[in-house]
């Protein structure tokens, strides 16, 4: 698709008590503790969620017997202020390394010791025909906002 064509992305912001610094390295060294531990997609339980620090670092998942299943990779490491993730799920929900759309996150001081945190997953378009069935799963209640509830309480509980 063209740029005529792209669709809407999708825009969540969150305030959470901590500073950048500090919002950034739960976001990504404690990924595993705040997302939704039923949503994975390797066949058995997940036991780790990891990210890799730096651009080039890994998204994945791992099982308790080693599995592992990539979701995509680090496009941008900026820390305290941004990063960039590569989200290689397609529609069907398989990892496909010559897929991607995008998820920023930014990590803005908001007053003392707080940080609003802006996420901006984008690029819908390249679904195709998934693409309407993608957007709406990831902005409902059950999507990225339950994502950001989760990662606001990991904070609460990190502090």
């Amino acid at each position: 698709m063209n740029d005529t064509n792209a669709a809407a992305p999708i825009r969540k912001t969150i305030r959470v008590e901590a500073t950048p610094e500090h919002a950034f390295a739960v976001f990504t060294e404690r990924i595993g503790r705040w997302w939704p531990p039923h949503y994975g997609l390797l066949s058995q339980p997940r036991h780790e969620l990891i990210l890799e620090p730096g651009i080039g670092g890994r998204w994945y998942e791992r099982a308790a017997d080693g599995t592992e299943l990539t979701w995509g990779k680090v496009l941008a490491w900026e820390p305290p202020q941004r990063l960039v993730l590569a989200w290689q799920i397609d529609g069907t929900y398989q990892y496909r390394p010559d897929f991607m759309v995008e998820v920023e996150v930014r990590f803005l001081a908001d007053g003392p010791g707080a940080t609003r945190v802006e996420l901006e997953h984008r690029n819908f378009e390249r679904y195709g025909e998934y693409a309407a069935g993608m957007l709406q799963a990831l902005d409902s209640a059950a999507g990225w906002s339950l994502m950001l509830e989760g990662f606001a309480a990991e904070v609460a509980r990190a502090d």
